[in-house]
């Protein structure tokens, strides 16, 4: 995985939290709540799209599988509670695939697949490598694929990973909606104060931005003497740039609402913020393929600037405003 400087604030030294009233149960009812019910709205409509157009319109299909790879991305920064029960998470998403284990994992379901290993209880056994939407993405845009699999058999397969796409996502909506959402109200069984539930949001935010800077940035910048447009996020479909915006326009709206209760941080975040999204979005760089131009690198490395400045910012003046700290994530090395 990935190394990166941990963001580590001290519980010790930060200051004490301004707070009028905990923030986890409102962030969970105007955010996290919305953004799994649109998520099983959309992977839902995803599957019938796929199981009714696959073959004879796949426009639709394909219009269908972006609307839900956008939900995808608006919920991905929640990675805790019932996205990481039963690696759900990687099942929706196994990314960076370092290895290249997706396209070998669904070469391989193509050449053996058969009615009995497609049927839903038994695809939900394969491997997280073969499941979720970067094996969709492979399975639907990469060129060498589509000259040489049957049609057909390429539609079977996409309607196996859509439908159990969309009953993650189903278990992931049922589940904010009716167990967990109730838990981040401290105390509770998983959070003893509203400080613990307050951290598990703040950590979500650096994680987000970190996965932002870290991997969908640094990952196709590589270095200057070797850049990596290849290892740029869903770069078959054209969506690596659109992953990095959606992400951005989320993780400002979590991050204005920790610090609703601090106005000058708020003001900076917002400002930050807003410069690093309109850069991102002046790009005009589905792939990221820039990275391999020395004039465009500059343009992308200015935007990852950007969000390593909004790291700072979060880690130095909101984490001590809210008394809490990032700790470590999944992203980190160790």
């Amino acid at each position: 995985m990935w190394k990166s400087c941990t963001l580590a604030l001290s519980l010790a030294l930060s200051a004490p939290s301004l707070m009028a009233a905990p923030l986890a149960p409102e962030i969970t009812t105007s955010q996290i709540q919305p953004a799994f019910a649109a998520l099983a709205q959309r992977t839902d409509h995803l599957a019938h799209q796929t199981t009714a157009h696959c073959l004879s319109d796949p426009a639709q299909m394909i219009q269908a599988y972006h609307d839900a790879f956008d939900a995808w991305i608006a919920a991905s920064h929640w990675r805790f509670g019932p996205t990481e029960t039963n690696a759900r998470g990687f099942s929706l998403a196994f990314w960076p695939d370092n290895r290249g284990k997706t396209p070998n994992a669904v070469r391989a379901l193509l050449a053996k697949a058969t009615p009995e290993t497609l049927k839903p209880a038994n695809f939900a056994d394969q491997s997280v490598a073969a499941k979720g939407f970067y094996a969709l993405d492979f399975l639907l845009f990469d060129v060498e694929l589509q000259d040489k699999i049957r049609p057909q058999n390429r539609c079977d397969l996409a309607q196996a990973i859509t439908h159990d796409i969309a009953r993650i996502a189903a278990i992931l909506d049922t589940e904010w909606q009716h167990e967990f959402a109730s838990l981040m109200s401290a105390p509770s069984a998983r959070y003893a104060t509203a400080a613990e539930a307050t951290q598990e949001l703040f950590k979500a935010l650096t994680t987000g931005l970190q996965l932002n800077d870290d991997l969908r940035l640094g990952r196709p910048l590589g270095t200057f003497d070797r850049p990596r447009p290849k290892r740029a996020e869903a770069y078959r479909s054209e969506r690596s740039l659109r992953h990095l915006m959606v992400s951005l326009e989320n993780l400002h709206r979590l991050a204005l609402a920790l610090a609703v209760e601090a106005p000058e941080v708020s003001s900076t975040l917002d400002r930050q913020f807003y410069r690093v999204i309109n850069r991102a979005a002046r790009l005009d760089d589905p792939t990221l393929a820039g990275v391999s131009d020395p004039q465009k690198r500059l343009r992308i490395e200015a935007v990852k600037q950007g969000i390593q400045d909004l790291r700072s910012t979060v880690a130095t003046q909101l984490g001590p405003h809210l008394g809490v700290s990032a700790g470590f994530n999944s992203l980190d090395g160790d």
